[in-house]
């Protein structure tokens, strides 16, 4: 059981933050009672140092697991209800879903800060210190926790990470190079949070975007400690494809782009047809192909790249479908 003196609770109630640790678990049973032992330490060392109030806690969000992960949460709870919570999605919803219901019952439950991390612990939990100070301190509204270097990555992953966030800038959309989804969030910037109600979220993205005072904590990333990565190349490019369509209609003007080219193309093999007849160099039928196929092509690239104009704009603001159901919580 975690020890909460009386003079920290006092301190607490008076100067240090109520702090929530929100980890998103998707078939984490192997791991999990070592993340707990590991943050139950964490905790009562953050409290005995007064950074942190005495009514923190951790909060573990189950997504849809199939492995037994919410009957180790529970029984976890059970161990220490005070200090270990726990929300059950009724589906699988993916990552940001499940950190999006996390952080929103940080918020309800009246957390002044919650941070987020993924429950394979990957993410240097001792940064979670500088994080605190510098929100407590240094009044930073969001502070992102940012690797210091890739150098335990492989090659392939490295260098498409750095394309990834090359691309998202180039696509004009904010983000944080090297920046997961290991954060703090202050009360404020949760409340404004939760006033976005699309359903594709990418938190990496709309996070920068809500303004506020931030600041930064370099940390090196570990290697799991149980079980095995949820995020196979598969689930990186359908992950890296939802962001960047979430935060730009920039490929649908490509699309149109590449449309009015088909057409300047289709119009100059039509003058190359023009001046082929006229020099006697024509082959029978193969001008009238040639352009029809170029034109009639860009054009329908062109058509599909105005009306996708509109469509874009639409899906970016009509996306209104309920992101997830808690089916229970601790």
């Amino acid at each position: 059981m975690l020890f909460r003196s009386k003079e920290t609770l006092i301190s607490g109630d008076k100067k240090t933050p109520i702090v929530y640790f929100v980890l998103p678990c998707y078939n984490e049973v192997e791991g999990l009672n070592h993340t707990a032992d590991v943050l139950r330490q964490k905790m009562t060392q953050l409290i005995n140092e007064s950074l942190i109030d005495s009514r923190s806690r951790v909060l573990f969000v189950d997504d849809g697991s199939h492995d037994g992960t919410w009957e180790l949460i529970e029984k976890i709870h059970a161990s220490d209800a005070n200090l270990f919570g726990g929300v059950k999605l009724a589906h699988n919803r993916g990552h940001q879903n499940a950190l999006y219901a996390g952080l929103m019952a940080a918020y309800s439950a009246g957390c002044d800060a919650a941070i987020s991390m993924d429950a394979d612990l990957q993410d240097d939990v001792d940064a979670s210190d500088e994080m605190i100070k510098q929100f407590s301190e240094q009044h930073c509204e969001i502070v992102y926790g940012v690797r210091s270097s890739r150098e335990k990555d492989t090659w392939f992953k490295r260098n498409t990470a750095n394309l990834f966030y090359s691309v998202f800038a180039w696509m004009g959309a904010e983000t944080i190079s090297n920046h997961a989804d290991y954060r703090l969030m202050g009360k404020a910037s949760l409340e404004a949070l939760s006033q976005y109600r699309e359903v594709n979220l990418f938190l990496r993205g709309i996070v920068p975007t809500l303004g506020f005072k931030t600041g930064k904590v370099y940390y090196k990333r570990g290697i799991r400690e149980a079980g095995e990565s949820k995020y196979p190349l598969k689930k990186m490019i359908a992950f890296a494809i939802e962001g960047i369509t979430s935060f730009s209609t920039k490929p649908l003007k490509f699309v149109t782009s590449i449309g009015v080219l088909s057409i300047l193309v289709g119009l100059g093999m039509l003058i190359y047809v023009i001046v082929s007849v006229f020099t006697n160099h024509a082959v029978i039928g193969w001008g009238s192909m040639m352009c029809s196929l170029w034109l009639i092509g860009g054009f329908l690239m062109l058509s599909l790249g105005i009306v996708g104009e509109y469509v874009g704009k639409i899906y970016l603001e009509t996306k209104q479908r309920p992101r997830y159901y808690v089916e229970t919580s601790l």
